[in-house]
C-alpha cells in the first residue's frame, strides 16, 4: 500500500529555513525514519514550490491510499488545490509542521484544508508520522 507525502513551497528548505519554528532536520534525512518505522507502506516523497506541479502531483498519486499534504503557503490561498483534492477521491490530510492557528492571522484560514479528510498541526516533523498513524485509522475503519 502506498502513502505519498506532498510538500508545497520552501519545505524543501527544512533544517535551514526559520528552524526555531521548522526544525534542525531536513526533510530527506526525516523521511528514512519514516519509511524505517512504517515498513508496511511505500512511502513515497515529492517537493514542488509551484502550484500546478503540486495538482498534477495530487492526480498522479492516484494508486495512494491517503496523501500527506503539507501546501505550504498554498495552504491559504489555492482553490485549485483544493478542488483538485474534491476531484480525486483519494483521502488526503492536511499537515502542519507549525501551529498554524498560533501564527499570523493570515495563516487560520486553510482552503485547501476545507477539502481535505483532517488535519494534523503544530508537532514539528512528528505531524507526519501522526498523519501516516491517522491514514491506519482510516484503512482500518
Amino acid at each position: 500500500m502506498k502513502i505519498t507525502i506532498i510538500n508545497g513551497p520552501n519545505l524543501n528548505l527544512l533544517g535551514v529555513r526559520e528552524p526555531q519554528i521548522y526544525g534542525y532536520v531536513a526533510f530527506e534525512e526525516y523521511i528514512d525514519g519514516l519509511k524505517a518505522e512504517f515498513p508496511q507502506y511505500e512511502i513515497v516523497y515529492e517537493q514542488s514550490n509551484v502550484e500546478g506541479e503540486i495538482v498534477t502531483m495530487l492526480q498522479r498519486a492516484d494508486n495512494s491510499v491517503a496523501i500527506l499534504l503539507n501546501a505550504g503557503g498554498y495552504t491559504h490561498t489555492s482553490v485549485a488545490i483544493h478542488d483538485c483534492i474534491k476531484a480525486i477521491g483519494i483521502p488526503v490530510i492536511e499537515i502542519h509542521i507549525s501551529q498554524v492557528a498560533a501564527r499570523e492571522e493570515f495563516r487560520r484560514t486553510s482552503i485547501v484544508g476545507a477539502a481535505c479528510r483532517g488535519t494534523v498541526s503544530g508537532f514539528g516533523l512528528d505531524s507526519y508520522r501522526l498523519g501516516i498513524v491517522a491514514v491506519e485509522n482510516l484503512i482500518n475503519l
